[in-house]
């Protein structure tokens, strides 16, 4: 992951000035990551109102809590966790959801949206979001980190505040569950264009 702008401050430079009283660090900082940590809210909860108030409370959370940071793991990774952690407490506070079977015999294969074809790149979208619904929500937070977001097991581990060994499990049988639900995806690829993992991610 990447510490900083090639010509500007890296995010530990201004990680210490937003704690010195730098009223512009901490915006920066945001600016710099909120692509990836917006995504991770929205496909950890599936529904953006719910993401944004997540994003919200997580970067609250940092701001207030930029001082307990010693850089025992990256910033991105303790920055990450914080937003896992707030979609986490979003979907504990969500009345009853529903909940679907699936079979947990087959691996499932991370899908990659459509360049080429905006509608169907939507549609795509749209099937794994449903899909992504069904999962419990800690599988379901593993299976974004590493599969979505191309995180390291290691990383994702550091993350998720659990053991390697258990993100690989709910990896496992989260792609496993969600496998019935979207394996006419795959239908949309041409064999030139197999699916593989995302990169960075542990077998």
């Amino acid at each position: 992951m990447p510490g900083g702008d090639a010509d500007g401050p890296s995010d530990q430079e201004l990680l210490r000035r937003h704690v010195a009283g730098d009223t512009e660090a901490f915006g920066e900082l945001f600016r710099r990551h909120r692509d990836r940590l917006w995504a991770v809210a929205l496909r950890t909860v599936c529904d953006p109102e719910e993401a944004a108030d997540a994003l919200q409370d997580a970067m609250v959370s940092a701001f207030r809590r930029a001082g307990d940071f010693r850089g025992e793991s990256a910033f991105t990774t303790w920055l990450h966790r914080i937003v896992v952690n707030a979609s986490l407490d979003r979907l504990r506070r969500r009345a009853a959801r529903p909940t679907l079977s699936a079979g947990d015999e087959q691996a499932f294969e991370a899908l990659a949206a459509h360049e080429g074809d905006p509608a169907r790149a939507s549609d795509t979208r749209l099937d794994v979001n449903a899909a992504l619904r069904i999962l419990p929500e800690q599988q379901r937070a593993a299976l974004v980190v590493v599969d979505m977001l191309g995180f390291s097991v290691a990383d994702a581990a550091a993350i998720l505040g659990t053991t390697t060994g258990t993100v690989k499990s709910r990896c496992a049988r989260a792609r496993a569950r969600l496998l019935p639900h979207v394996s006419h995806l795959q239908g949309n690829r041409s064999a030139s264009e197999s699916v593989s993992p995302a990169q960075g991610a542990e077998t």
